[in-house]
């Protein structure tokens, strides 16, 4: 985001690494084949650019690390909607509803997280089409982050309460699939541990119990047992 915008990306990885941690056979010239390119299974074409654009600026590669995007944050992103949590499994879904109650009260909308998905990105794109007459995903870095930062405040004119809580859970999301095991489709080659020194699923740390102060000396292992 913007300088100007609270969120900065060394604060947003601080903070966000708390909070989730919750290669094929050589061709025969020796290169590697390319890995196939992920299709999405929820989102639709248009969405899909929206969820690349917008996790670019959440999360932007600005040389500590991998940006989102790289990261595989919007596969993760993509996948969760498939799964329970998409379909609000998880969440209170009986009405009533009360959309302007204050955050301290919970999700007080009637869409499930993949239903304001598609909506949020919608309201979103209305207003950069009527802003700047192109889709969000062709918009300069600077208007992105000005429509992100418009929705994050609910300062959208269609409907702000819902583009907070979109923006809410976009964010939120951003920094699971940022930090989360790889088998849940982002933390490529677990590079977000790495940069944070998180040894991962590993099962014993007997020996370094009181070694505070020393670097771990082991790469971080994956939920499945591999190691990045």
């Amino acid at each position: 985001m913007t300088e100007s915008h609270p969120l900065k990306r060394r604060d947003f990885l601080r903070g966000a690494a708390g909070v989730a941690l919750a290669s094929g056979m050589a061709a025969a010239g020796g290169a590697a084949p390319e890995a196939k390119a992920y299709v999405p299974a929820y989102f639709t074409a248009a969405e899909w650019a929206f969820i690349n654009a917008a996790v670019d600026r959440l999360i932007p590669d600005d040389g500590n690390g991998p940006g989102g995007v790289a990261a595989g944050v919007p596969v993760f992103l993509d996948k969760q909607m498939q799964l329970p949590y998409g379909y609000g499994a998880y969440w209170y879904m009986q009405g009533p509803f009360h959309p302007d109650s204050p955050p301290t009260l919970g999700y007080q909308l009637r869409q499930t997280p993949r239903e304001l998905y598609r909506a949020g990105i919608a309201l979103i794109e209305r207003a950069a089409a009527h802003a700047h007459g192109k889709p969000f995903a062709r918009l300069d870095a600077a208007q992105r982050d000005a429509l992100l930062t418009q929705a994050d405040g609910g300062h959208l004119q269609e409907d702000g309460v819902m583009a907070a809580a979109f923006f809410a859970l976009l964010l939120r999301n951003t920094r699971e699939g940022f930090f989360a095991d790889p088998i849940y489709g982002g933390n490529k080659q677990m590079a977000a541990w790495k940069m944070v020194g998180f040894p991962g699923a590993r099962a014993d740390f007997t020996d370094f119990i009181d070694q505070q102060g020393r670097k771990y000396p082991y790469g971080p292992v994956s939920i499945d047992g591999s190691r990045g």
